[in-house]
């Protein structure tokens, strides 16, 4: 029979106090409080990036065209493919004269010229490149078509319900569609790309053609520079769509990620995202609960092992996402392995740390060793019954 050696180490419960801010432009504080009418745009929404918790939206799940927002999920495949190997940013792709005939937002591309991906990653990311997108798309999956398969494929796979794309640039199309809660869930997937951070931030930037041409390129998303804490972004227009941008912000440990869907104008989109962003961090703040780099005050003994006690800590960190004036009562538990033996190596799971609110599991954490343990030896448990005969003298 399994032996039970759960025991709760801790009880967690903090207040977090914060006095009613008042509105004001300059992107320092906000209201308490907003109202959906306040915005201009169709289709709003903002969320913490972690724990995906809305904290403001309007029309969020309507189906509205998102211009080149679509770009996002091309990004997200991209960067994806990076990251399992099948692409390099230093692989050479070749141009198209299907892609570098793309209009609208564009580096103007050689027909037959020799790319880095990065290159054209960058120009997508910075300037919105049409051109560049299909290079990528063909290089990836063959063609556009194919691409926009997989684009599918994945918005399934995030459950985006209310989006369907029908080509990989945003360009006007029959059938295209996406909503604000949708662009907000496909962008806090493609945050999770590091490789992504490399453009984001770049505000001016070149990209040099095999002819020795350049083409300088300028960030759409003006944000990264003009509001504190904004590291990415991914803007949008065409006549259909209006203007759009999906951007997000961090401060604090805390990040939240803001959509705007056909808003008037390209000032308002800046001006409705900047003031998400601010009524966020007014409003709500991240609590780190548990921290993967500090070791867990709990004795974890060892049969066998050279030593008696086991030092340990949790695998990842665990943070909870609340407004500022709000009281969170949390029950943490951990519950070590039924047996813990030597030898054991660094990094093996030994327990697991459960998360309560509420009676209410919210997280589970696996435990693990931070040193490796050898299995005693024979002349061990001789020293070690000295040692005891020594005691008891």
């Amino acid at each position: 029979m399994k032996k039970n050696y759960s025991f709760i180490y801790l009880l967690l419960s903090f207040m977090l106090l914060f006095g009613c801010l008042f509105k004001i432009t300059n992107g320092v504080g906000f209201a308490e409080t907003m109202a959906d009418t306040d915005f201009l745009s169709k289709a709003t929404y903002c969320m913490d990036s972690e724990s995906k918790t809305c904290i403001f939206s309007k029309n969020e799940t309507e189906k509205l065209p998102i211009a080149s927002m679509c770009k996002i999920m091309t990004l997200l495949i991209s960067f994806e493919e990076i990251d399992n190997g099948n692409l390099s940013l230093s692989d050479d792709v070749v141009v198209s004269e299907n892609a570098s005939g793309m209009g609208g937002s564009q580096v103007f591309l050689e027909t037959n010229g020799v790319y880095k991906a990065e290159e054209l990653l960058k120009s997508i990311v910075i300037a919105s490149a049409n051109d560049s997108c299909v290079a990528i798309a063909e290089k990836i999956c063959g063609s556009e078509e194919a691409f926009v398969d997989r684009m599918n494929e994945k918005a399934k796979e995030l459950k985006m319900e209310n989006t369907l794309f029908v080509n990989c640039t945003g360009l006007p199309k029959t059938g295209q569609y996406s909503c604000a809660k949708d662009v907000a869930e496909m962008f806090s997937e493609l945050i999770k790309h590091r490789d992504y951070f490399r453009f984001s931030t770049i505000w001016m930037s070149e990209i040099k053609h095999p002819n020795d041409r350049v083409t300088e390129i300028s960030n759409t998303n003006k944000l990264v520079r003009f509001y504190k804490g904004c590291d990415c972004g991914k803007t949008g227009y065409t006549g259909e769509a209006g203007h759009c941008l999906c951007a997000s912000a961090v401060r604090n440990g805390t990040r939240f990620i803001s959509v705007v869907i056909s808003a008037p104008d390209s000032k308002t989109r800046f001006n409705e995202v900047s003031e998400m962003f601010n009524y966020g961090f007014a409003n709500y703040q991240t609590k780190t609960v548990i921290s993967k780099d500090e070791l867990l005050d709990i004795p974890v003994k060892v049969e066998n092992g050279r030593k008696e006690y086991l030092a340990v800590k949790p695998l990842k960190s665990f943070s909870v996402f609340s407004k500022k004036n709000i009281k969170r009562n949390l029950e943490i538990d951990f519950v070590p392995n039924s047996s813990v033996k030597a030898p054991i190596n660094e990094g093996e799971t030994v327990g697991i740390i459960n998360v309560y609110e509420k009676g209410v599991q919210i997280a589970e954490i696996p435990v693990v060793a931070n040193e490796s343990i050898e299995k005693a030896t024979y002349f061990d448990s001789v020293r070690n019954v000295i040692s005891n005969w020594s005691l008891i003298g």
